[in-house]
């Protein structure tokens, strides 16, 4: 018993020993690519309000998006020079005017998107954080703001509000999925307009 006892201590520490190094190995063997983005999922301000997408060429970054709050631009920017190989940030990202009325429909958006029965798995918790989930192929998303760069988000419907205007981006898993999720939008009070920016999952 206490051979085993010694044989598994041993096996541990020489574990413990090993994970820095493994840990280590991982972070030497990321792209500037991989870091980048690795960074921009984890900002604390990245919300369902937000979407970012960038780029990476000879190191200069080039960050694009909307921003609901100031200190995501300021907290993306920064973070992205942090990383190995990142010479130069050319920041892009449109952040939104403040307004009270838009405030009001982000939310009556939010509710109505994400609690409704049809739509409900995307929810925070439903397990379908696309940012994570997957790789959004390079030159995926068809909009023209996004050409040349690569997007990512931790919300599958992601909701940007602008003067009563919404564009919702990210994707879903179903064609069906994003006729409803504009259908909804557009029922809600206040709404002028929705430009249905979402894409369907090539590999659902």
């Amino acid at each position: 018993m206490r051979k085993m006892l010694a044989a598994f201590t041993l096996a541990l520490a020489v574990g413990a020993l090993a994970l820095p190094a493994l840990a280590q190995k991982t972070k030497k063997e990321m792209t500037p690519v991989d870091a980048i983005r690795a960074k921009l999922l984890r900002l604390p301000y990245y919300g369902v309000f937000d979407f970012l997408a960038f780029s990476y060429e000879d190191g200069t970054v080039t960050l694009k998006g909307y921003a609901y709050q100031p200190a995501l631009k300021i907290a993306a920017e920064h973070a992205v020079k942090q990383v190995a190989g990142v010479s130069n940030v050319v920041d892009e990202i449109e952040v939104s005017p403040v307004s009270i009325n838009d405030d009001e429909l982000r939310w009556k958006l939010y509710y109505t998107l994400y609690s409704d029965p049809f739509l409900s798995r995307y929810a925070p918790g439903g397990g379908l954080l696309w940012g994570h989930r997957h790789r959004v192929p390079f030159g995926f998303f068809r909009s023209p703001i996004f050409a040349g760069l690569e997007p990512l988000g931790e919300y599958p419907i992601a909701i940007i509000v602008k003067n009563g205007q919404v564009t919702l981006m990210g994707v879903v898993d179903h064609e069906a999925d994003k006729n409803v999720a504009a259908l909804k939008a557009r029922s809600v009070f206040g709404v002028f307009g929705v430009d249905n920016e979402l894409e369907v999952d090539p590999d659902h």
